[in-house]
């Protein structure tokens, strides 16, 4: 069976950190990118916040660029979202979902999360004073 979970969200006062954990169980993550959505509440899900790919390589969007990075570990099939200098607007839901980024998988559309394989049931994270 084929999972993603996602840990680490919570409640976080603005200015403070948080780091997401996305972890694989059923399958290696090392061929797949890594990237995080999130939906805030009456809001539609946003393009992805950030993707590493399978080779490393990494995008953030200019949105939350300078204060979030995104990274993997792949011996632990783990990857991550550090979050700093929270803001109350990025109060959300965080999903991460992977897809296979290789040269001989099928394209995909970077900010559409249905693109992606598979999918977390996502985190919560709430930041507020």
């Amino acid at each position: 069976q084929f999972e993603l979970v996602e840990s680490g969200g919570g409640l976080v006062q603005p200015g403070g950190s948080l780091r997401l954990s996305c972890k694989g169980s059923g399958f290696t993550l090392d061929r797949y990118a890594i990237g995080w959505f999130r939906q805030a509440p009456g809001k539609e899900r946003e393009g992805v916040l950030c993707i590493v790919g399978s080779n490393g390589t990494t995008y953030c969007a200019d949105s939350v660029k300078g204060r979030f990075t995104v990274s993997r570990d792949d011996a632990k099939n783990t990857g991550f979202l550090q979050m700093n200098t929270l803001k109350p607007a990025d109060t959300a839901v965080y999903t991460c979902a992977v897809v296979c980024d290789k040269s001989y998988c099928p394209k995909y559309v970077r900010d559409d999360v249905l693109s992606y394989h598979y999918r977390g049931q996502g985190t919560q994270v709430t930041v507020s004073s």
